[in-house]
């Protein structure tokens, strides 16, 4: 039986939350070799969801969306490489290289590079904006104010996000949907609906079930979004919120399977020493029987943790089977689910009421309750359901009433 070489050098590429919790976990885990930690900004590492909110809105200095204290890093002993982009890796070698040239030798590695915004062809005038750094948030926020006038392209999480934000700071604000509901196809038409008319409520112009035909400059700069219909909308700034692909073509060539992410097995093994995590991963989930890669902050940082003790001990790795988790802050109201909710056969609501704007969705696919969504209710009501869609929990036992805390 041939024995595994033993880990002394492991290369993180990607410094944001699950590179830098995998990075955590092998120290508490108490790995005492090399860890290179490679991220493509200067920053240290941060928080990426307050951009969308308390950092756009101001209420937050860009300071403390700092996801560790430098005193925090500093004692992880890392090999901290910042404004650093990995260009190349060759499994053969068992080596990454870098844009300025340098090669890191590893014995493991762990994908953690996320995604990156789409952007329309085309479309790059003054006042087009993408959300997805520190800086793309800051030229933002300089832009946004009572009387700017802001058209959202997506009524996704982001992009709802951002609306919301502009109108708390007195923004117009346009959003164009090709959907007939925001978050259709993820939380269903009950809760789309409840989201447009949240929107409406706080004063957003939503344009669904329409397309964008080009976005107007005029002078130089952004002037307008003219729609397929031929409407325009005026506007002195766009965000372009219409998803993310996964940043893996460095990775091409290297004999990985690419399949949107890096695919993975149910242990967030890519490959030869080769593990994945955060955005980026794409993986065999057991609990769900599907191919999931999901783009939420709680998984990024469970799965960092998750690559990490795999590559420290494989023969003890558990399959990475957690109940997903996220939440979505809109117009002051909080969104929060747990499970699998994307390609839903029904959705039930279970508890409180649309019309008294507080209530609890259930999701079913096939015979098996696989999500739970709440509408501005306590955590207390939500958290019984991660459980039960973790019991695997039959949809034709599911009582009438709320489960017991």
């Amino acid at each position: 039986m041939t024995t595994a070489a033993p880990v002394r050098r492991v290369v993180i590429v990607g410094a944001s939350a699950a590179g830098l919790t995998a990075a955590e976990a092998l120290r508490r885990e108490g790995f005492e070799g090399a860890v290179t930690l490679v991220g493509e900004e200067h920053h240290l590492p941060y928080d990426r969801p307050p951009l969308s909110k308390q950092i756009l809105t101001g209420a937050w200095p860009v300071e403390r969306a700092a996801l560790r204290r430098p005193s925090d890093l500093d004692a992880l002993g890392l090999d901290l490489r910042l404004g650093s982009r990995a260009v190349r890796l060759s499994p053969a070698s068992r080596t990454v290289t870098l844009a300025d040239g340098a090669e890191l030798g590893y014995d493991a590695l762990i994908v953690a590079t996320g995604v990156r915004p789409r952007r329309l062809a085309g479309h790059t005038a003054p006042g087009v904006h993408v959300l997805r750094t520190l800086e793309d948030a800051r030229r933002m926020r300089e832009r946004l104010g009572a009387g700017r006038r802001l058209v959202v392209i997506g009524a996704g999480f982001l992009g709802s996000e951002v609306a919301a934000a502009a109108r708390s700071l007195g923004a117009s604000v346009t959003v164009v949907e090709t959907a007939p509901l925001p978050l259709e196809r993820v939380v269903g038409e009950r809760v789309g609906a409840h989201l447009a008319q949240l929107h409406r409520d706080h004063g957003v112009d939503l344009r669904t079930g329409v397309r964008v035909g080009e976005i107007v400059a005029h002078g130089g700069r952004v002037g307008g979004v003219t729609l397929t219909d031929g409407t325009v909308l005026p506007a002195d700034d766009v965000l372009v919120a219409i998803g993310s692909e996964p940043k893996s073509d460095w990775l091409s060539g290297s004999g990985l399977d690419l399949a949107d992410g890096v695919v993975c097995d149910q242990h967030l093994t890519a490959g030869p020493g080769v593990y994945a995590a955060g955005d980026v991963a794409r993986w065999h989930h057991p609990l769900f029987g599907v191919a999931l890669r999901v783009e939420h902050r709680t998984n990024a940082a469970e799965q960092g943790i998750a690559a990490a003790r795999a590559l420290l001990a494989p023969e003890r790795a558990r399959p990475f089977a957690p109940v997903p988790y996220f939440w979505s802050d809109q117009h002051g109201v909080r969104i929060q689910a747990f499970g699998h909710l994307r390609d839903h056969d029904e959705a039930q609501v279970v508890e409180g009421a649309p019309a008294e704007g507080r209530f609890l969705v259930a999701y079913r696919r096939g015979r098996r309750l696989t999500g739970a969504l709440a509408v501005a209710m306590p955590p207390k009501a939500l958290h019984p359901w991660r459980a039960a869609i973790a019991a695997e929990t039959d949809w034709r036992t599911l009582p009438t009433a709320p489960l017991p805390a």
